[in-house]
Order: C-alpha cells, then sequence, then structure tokens
C-alpha cells in the first residue's frame, strides 16, 4: 500500500526547486565570467597584434575566419564580434573598477552600454543597474534611451538633511527628476483620476519605470485622523529602503503648498502605518511641469523626506540640465549605493 503523501511535502519541493534554480543561476554566472574572461584575452590579443602590425584591418577578417572554420558549431566569433572584443579590452583595460563588474552582466548587455554610454561613470551606472534589476537586453536599451542616468542625477530632493546616512545614497538613486509615463496611453490633457486610473491599469510597467524596487500597496489610501478621512493618491513600499513610498499626483505645475500636505501624510504614516523595523516614510511629488528654483527654496525647510518630480508621456533631458549633472567625484560616491 502506498503510503501517504507528508502535509509538509510542500515545502520540501519549493526548497528542493530552489536549491535547483540557485544552482543553475551559479552556474549560468560562472559560464558567463568565463565568457567574458575569453572574450577580453582575445580582444587583448587583437589588440597587441594589430599594433605589431600598426593596424591590423584583415588580421581580424582573416582570424574571424579561421575561428568559424575550427569551432564551426560555436557562435560569437564573427568579425564584427571580434570587433567587439577588441574595443570591449580598450574600453575597460585601464579601468580596474569597471574590469571586475563587467564580468557580471551577459555579454549583449555589455556591447549594449559599451556602444551607447561613452562616459565611464555612466558605463557604471547602467552595469550596476543591470546586476541589481537583472533586466533584460531591451529593458537596457529602453533605459538608456529613456536617459534614466541623467534624470537620476538630476532629481531634488531634501535626502541629504532629511535620511539617515545609511539609506541616503539609495534613496537618492530611489526617486528620479523625470518619469515617462508612455505606457499609459494618455492624451497631453487628462485629469488626475484619469491618471491614477491609467496607472493603476499598468501597475507593473509603472513600477518599472519608478525604478523597479517597488511594491504597490494601494491607491488612495485611507488615513482617518480624528475623524477625518484622508486619502493618499498612491501608497508604494520600497523593498531595499524598507520604508513607506507616499506618491500625489498633480497634473499641472508643481506649487509650494503641496509640500505641506506631502508633510502631513508622511506625519501620519509614521505614526499610525510605519512598522517599528521600517525607516522613516518618504514622500514623491510628482507634477506636469515645475520651477527647479521654487522646488529647491520648498525643500530647504522641509523636515520630512520629499522628492519633487515631473512626468511626461514622452522625454527627453535638455541639454542645460546635462550640463548641470553632479561632478564626477559626487557621481561616483552615489553610484556606490547601487549594490
Amino acid at each position: 500500500m502506498t503510503k501517504p503523501i507528508p502535509e509538509n511535502y510542500g515545502d520540501l519541493l519549493m526548497e528542493v526547486k530552489q536549491r535547483i534554480r540557485s544552482s543553475q543561476y551559479e552556474a549560468l554566472k560562472a559560464v558567463n565570467q568565463q565568457l567574458m574572461i575569453l572574450y577580453w584575452d582575445i580582444g587583448q590579443l587583437i589588440v597587441d597584434r594589430q599594433e605589431e602590425a600598426n593596424g591590423g584591418k584583415s588580421i581580424v577578417e582573416k582570424l574571424a575566419k579561421d575561428l568559424q572554420i575550427e569551432f564551426s558549431g560555436i557562435s560569437g566569433f564573427s568579425v564584427r564580434n571580434l570587433w567587439n572584443m577588441r574595443n570591449f579590452y580598450l574600453a575597460y583595460y585601464q579601468n580596474e573598477k569597471l574590469q571586475s563588474m563587467v564580468a557580471e552582466i551577459g555579454w549583449t548587455h555589455n556591447i549594449v552600454i559599451l556602444e551607447k554610454c561613452k562616459d565611464n561613470l555612466k558605463r557604471e551606472f547602467y552595469i550596476r543597474m543591470t546586476r541589481k534589476f537583472g533586466w533584460t537586453k531591451n529593458v537596457l536599451i529602453h533605459q538608456i534611451e529613456n536617459q534614466t542616468y541623467e534624470k537620476t542625477l538630476l532629481n531634488q530632493t531634501n535626502f541629504d538633511r532629511t535620511v539617515s546616512e545609511a539609506i541616503q545614497n539609495q534613496a537618492q538613486l530611489a526617486v528620479k527628476d523625470e518619469y515617462t509615463f508612455d505606457f499609459l496611453e494618455l492624451g497631453d490633457e487628462h485629469s488626475e483620476r484619469q491618471l491614477e486610473q491609467a496607472i493603476l491599469a499598468k501597475v507593473e510597467p509603472f513600477l518599472q519605470e519608478m525604478g523597479g524596487m517597488f511594491s504597490f500597496l494601494g491607491s488612495q489610501y485611507r488615513l482617518e485622523i480624528d475623524e477625518e478621512e484622508y486619502f493618499i493618491d498612491l501608497l508604494l513600499y520600497h523593498r531595499y529602503l524598507k520604508c513607506l513610498i507616499a506618491v500625489e499626483l498633480k497634473i499641472g505645475k508643481f506649487l509650494p503648498e503641496y509640500i505641506g500636505k506631502m508633510q502631513f501624510y508622511l506625519a501620519a504614516l509614521d505614526d499610525r502605518v510605519k512598522l517599528p523595523d521600517e525607516n522613516p516614510s518618504i514622500g514623491i511629488i510628482l507634477c506636469k511641469s515645475k520651477n527647479k528654483t521654487i522646488v529647491e527654496y520648498t525643500l530647504r525647510d522641509s523636515n520630512r523626506p520629499i522628492g519633487v518630480s515631473t512626468y511626461k508621456v514622452v522625454s527627453n533631458v535638455p541639454q542645460e540640465l546635462k550640463n548641470q549633472l553632479p561632478d564626477p567625484e559626487q557621481i561616483a560616491k552615489l553610484l556606490e549605493g547601487i549594490e
């Protein structure tokens, strides 16, 4: 007679599957690292031989042809990819910091970053973000074309004064200066309710655009204080920062009075909703437009952590704002928050 399956069999199955997936991931990671080492070595050899031959375009073409004959069942030795290996080596051989990082993401991701990003700090940002969030190649391309790097570094918050030093860099990286909601299919003219409803219909891409570390807790989140009801447009939770994120949606330009209302929400959340082991709540005010100077003045005296951002259906960072990016030392320190 067959013995009945124990009630806790489901736990066993879950643990075994997790072990298998973990083992598969580690195996793929090891294979990827070896591939990066191989491509690095080939790139270095090509550079060395070309220097000896004073150029040597024909070397690459001949090498690709012979390798494809010798290793006919293995892809990756086309003329174009050999040039990619050469450029890969030349881009990073003098940068020990990035050398250790590039092996942690896939080859196609590395080539996208290499071709689309010419600044090493920008490359570091996308390498770290790809590693952290497991971006696919298409998501990575979208993030670069959507100028996520610039929009993150240009953000306006008061976190340098209101967030603990332990999570300050991570908090700064959690808020963009501008968000692109092209997936909402909204016309240029819409109400705050229409904006909210469109977000609720596309929660997953919304959270992805917000940064990938957010969980959705609710819309029109109700707070009752002394028999008065108040409603937060969107309540999120940041898994890495371990804090509640209150989001207010505004279809017009930023007004200074929005800060007072957000401070009220954050105080109530910290007092009535936040768990003892969580960090203080953070507010994000999403507006159609803002005056950066007015935002700066308004945030200056705020005692609660708040960021003010804009949203657009189609967006580009103007060149004059690109010129306002923090200096390289500040950027490098900030990027350490992407672990």
